[in-house]
């Protein structure tokens, strides 16, 4: 009996510690979600991309080492900084201030000027280069516990090295770490190197493409979704918001759809 008494409590122990650490990460996202160093305009497009959700589903914790490719303007980086700076590590991998694309060195600058403006939020992001010779070449092998890659398969497919892309990117999480991955989707049965000119990418198309880079895909989430996106707009995913591409033109219509449909894909590194 005493055994059994003693299994009881430890399970029950354990039960409490699962769930207790589980409340103080969701807490924790939450807070980061909220926090005040977050652009207003950005925070108005929690609606269509479910930040908490969104981190929740991947498994982020605040004590994680994570590795953020391409931020862009830093619309998750507002986020990651603050639910990482004081137990974990964050890292971005941007384009670069000497990038002969004069557009992307501006969102690299732009980026470095966001996070030089609040260094309580921002002083302990590292920033790497997103390609050198190759690939995250400044990021240690088997040193990230997840990498978290937000609407940019389609353009690695446009401009070429999608595979490398991956295998680096296997090469940097740690053995079991997590790889979250959002994409605008394409409709089934589409050609993916066609619908990634439009900015969409097939889902068994880009499972497959990360399976083959060493993955395995453990879980797949609606979170994201948008049955409104019908996927065939004159500019792509570029007609909706926040690009509006085609500026006035029945803007009120793509307004309605709201931002694309994607696909959220959680994998681990075998």
């Amino acid at each position: 009996m005493p055994i059994i008494r003693s299994s009881i409590i430890a399970c029950t122990f354990f039960t409490l510690v699962t769930f207790n650490t589980f409340a103080d990460d969701h807490n924790d996202i939450e807070a980061a979600v909220n926090s005040a160093s977050r652009n207003t305009d950005n925070k108005a497009r929690d609606i269509y991309r479910h930040p908490q959700e969104t981190l929740q589903f991947f498994g982020i914790k605040p004590d994680m080492r994570v590795l953020e490719i391409l931020p862009g303007r830093g619309w998750y980086t507002e986020i990651l900084a603050p639910l990482l700076k004081d137990k974990g590590q964050l890292t971005i991998a941007h384009f670069g201030a000497n990038h002969p694309n004069s557009h992307l060195a501006d969102l690299h600058n732009n980026t470095m000027l966001m996070m030089a403006a609040i260094p309580a939020v921002y002083g302990k992001v590292k920033v790497v280069n997103f390609k050198d010779d190759g690939y995250l070449e400044a990021v240690a092998d088997n040193s990230q516990d997840m990498v978290l890659t937000f609407r940019s398969s389609h353009n690695w497919i446009r401009y070429g090295g999608i595979e490398d892309i991956y295998a680096a990117i296997h090469r940097v999480l740690k053995p079991a770490g997590i790889l979250g991955v959002v994409q605008h989707r394409a409709a089934k049965g589409s050609d993916p190197e066609a619908s990634a000119e439009k900015g969409y990418v097939p889902e068994s198309y880009l499972i497959r493409l990360i399976e083959n880079a060493g993955f395995e895909l453990v879980g797949t989430s609606e979170i994201n979704a948008n049955p409104k996106d019908t996927h065939d707009h004159p500019e792509g995913v570029w007609t909706l918001p926040p690009s509006y591409r085609l500026q006035d033109v029945d803007k009120d219509k793509y307004s309605a759809i709201g931002e694309s449909d994607r696909m959220t894909l959680r994998f681990v590194k075998q």
